[in-house]
């Protein structure tokens, strides 16, 4: 039997001959971390084995170059890897960490039940309890907030999960309700975002969830983000970098003359509305601008030059100016994330 996938998706590997940082597309198995060259290639261009390894994370050595983490085998062999954000960094520790668990164990790497651990009600239906949380209207109001110099856009507070929860007759009083947070927190519908919902995750409480004003979460497909608050108040950005950042990670991308496909780190932004590429191992500058006001996404079958494309989850945007841009997402559902982020980004922002 082969080993069970259990998280997968482009990063940035430096390499272990010549020391260049380049886009692999990354396959976390239970017993080791596969790399590819290409997301369809049938063959790895190596295997890292997860037992006995260490994880260190975050890894400083690189200066500039962020949200880098280090996996030492038994060899003493480093391999280091750069996700495109904060957020997507800690999803691969925490699963590389689990994994490594597991193997030391001797047991299978399985998504904490929730139900075993919190003898959560049969009677209690936590996908359409998200999907009620998430109510534009009714649901948990999503916020910017700022904590130790640091802007978390598109979060809410431990203490307000409760509130909606007991307000909304959902449980009985604040107790049930961290029950059941914790249960939405453990299958993965909210997500801890700063250290002190992190560290309670991590650590042995009782309930992993917060009730505490200062504790963060997140709903994990609303485009959260955590950025550095600037104190010069001389800086000003140009006016494409001053929206809100509402979505980022790995698309491959069409180039215009060469028609070649290339992995690029974008960056979605409202109000003004802008899709920002960039070369995923390296720079701080963009390396194009996409405007969104005005523009047209869609979902493609097909290559642009109209014959049956064999590559798959392909979408293309055209601006006001009628500028055809072709991407391609690793997943269906993350095609469709792209999509529905862009459209709302073009009808709010500038």
């Amino acid at each position: 039997m082969e080993p069970k996938r259990i998280r997968e998706g482009y990063l940035v590997k430096r390499g272990s001959m010549f020391n260049s940082w380049k886009p692999m597309w990354v396959v976390l198995l239970e017993d080791g971390i596969e790399f590819y060259k290409k997301k369809s290639d049938n063959s790895p261009k190596g295997m890292i084995p997860l037992k006995g390894s260490t994880l260190t994370s975050p890894c400083q050595d690189f200066g500039k170059r962020m949200f880098v983490f280090k996996i030492t085998t038994t060899k003493q062999q480093d391999h280091f890897f750069q996700a495109a954000f904060l957020e997507e960094r800690d999803a691969w520790v925490r699963d590389i960490k689990k994994a490594t668990k597991c193997i030391e164990g001797g047991q299978k790497f399985a998504r904490k039940s929730t139900r075993r651990s919190i003898r959560l009600p049969e009677t209690i239906d936590l996908g359409a309890l998200y999907l009620s949380m998430k109510d534009t209207e009714k649901g948990v109001k999503e916020l910017n907030l700022e904590k130790d110099k640091k802007i978390f856009n598109h979060c809410f507070t431990g203490n307000c999960v409760i509130d909606w929860l007991v307000s909304n007759k959902s449980v009985r009083n604040r107790q049930e309700g961290l029950v059941i947070a914790s249960s939405l927190l453990n299958e993965g519908y909210l997500q801890p975002a700063g250290d002190l919902s992190k560290n309670a995750v991590d650590g042995t409480a009782e309930n992993p969830f917060l009730d505490n004003p200062d504790a963060f979460y997140y709903f994990p497909d609303s485009g959260f983000f955590c950025e550095e608050n600037s104190s010069d108040d001389d800086v000003i950005l140009k006016e494409e970098f001053r929206g809100v950042i509402i979505k980022q990670g790995c698309l491959l991308k069409q180039g215009h003359r060469r028609k070649n496909w290339k992995v690029r780190k974008f960056i979605l932004r409202e109000d003004p509305a802008y899709l920002h590429y960039y070369d995923p191992a390296g720079g701080e500058d963009p390396l194009g601008a996409i405007r969104l006001r005005g523009c047209v996404v869609t979902s493609v079958e097909s290559s642009p030059d109209g014959k049956k494309s064999e590559e798959e989850n392909l979408f293309e945007i055209i601006t006001a100016d009628e500028v055809h841009y072709f991407l391609q997402a690793a997943t269906p559902k993350e095609r469709i994330e792209w999509i529905k982020a862009i459209q709302v980004a073009s009808r709010t922002g500038k």
